[in-house]
């Protein structure tokens, strides 16, 4: 498999934009699924009231790879986790929107052997255009055997 080739081919191609509007019952459903306790975060009437900073890791796009995008790796693969960087409070009645790209493509080897990582980036942006928070959810698969 070539790592290099595939990065120089998908790394940075925008391929999904998704708009969603946020809403305080699931800005409150989702600061009680995640266990959260600061008022800031689950009282509507508090003065800086919004969204935990995680809260957009729950959005999904409608695709999560580009069209011709290779099925890499000897099965669906896993999901390997999501890291998101907040910039600015989402608050209710704001409208985002999500722009999907893969920001990297990387292999590993560990216990198992040789494992491929696939990083898809949802870049959310504000209804003025500001930067609000950028999600990164990796995606693992095992190379079929002969590729890695």
């Amino acid at each position: 498999m070539d790592v290099a080739k595939l990065k120089e081919d998908w790394v940075g191609l925008e391929f999904d934009s998704v708009d969603f509007e946020m809403k305080q019952e699931e800005m409150l459903a989702f600061a009680e699924t995640v266990g959260e306790q600061h008022p800031r975060f689950t009282d509507p009437e508090h003065p800086d009231f919004q969204a935990p900073v995680t809260f957009t890791s729950k959005f999904i796009g409608r695709r999560a790879f580009p069209k011709g995008f290779p099925q890499l790796g000897s099965g669906p693969g896993f999901d390997a986790g999501k890291c998101v960087e907040a910039f600015l409070p989402v608050r209710p009645g704001d409208r985002l929107t999500a722009r999907s790209h893969i920001a990297d493509i990387y292999e590993k080897t560990g216990r198992s052997g040789s494992m491929l990582f696939i990083v898809h980036r949802m870049e959310f942006s504000n209804q003025e255009g500001e930067p609000v928070s950028v999600v990164d959810w990796r995606r693992v698969t095992q190379p079929r055997r002969g590729e890695g």
